[in-house]
């Protein structure tokens, strides 16, 4: 079985929340050398690791979408609407 490579979905992450390497690490007490071994697929990435990355960056529609296998977009746009849905059945 093939191992799944998170790397350049950690860098993206990071990225998008203009985080650097050395940020990312201080928020996830973690050194700089272990975040770029992650983004790089050269470390194993644990799924607790994986939850606080995406914590860390505000990025949970990136790893909802990861875990189920869409598009970004698609959860983005599911947990923008999610509200009017709730309004609606709570009979709001």
């Amino acid at each position: 079985m093939r191992a799944i490579k998170f790397g350049k979905v950690l860098r993206q992450m990071r990225k998008e929340a203009g985080m650097s390497q050395e940020d990312i690490a201080l928020d996830l007490h973690m050194s700089i050398s272990n975040v770029s071994r992650l983004e790089s697929d050269k470390y194993q990435l644990k799924a607790v690791d994986l939850i606080r990355w995406a914590d860390a960056t505000n990025a949970t529609d990136s790893l909802i979408a990861l875990i189920i296998g869409v598009d970004v977009a698609i959860v983005q746009q599911i947990l923008e609407t999610l509200p009017n849905i709730m309004m609606i059945f709570l009979g709001g």
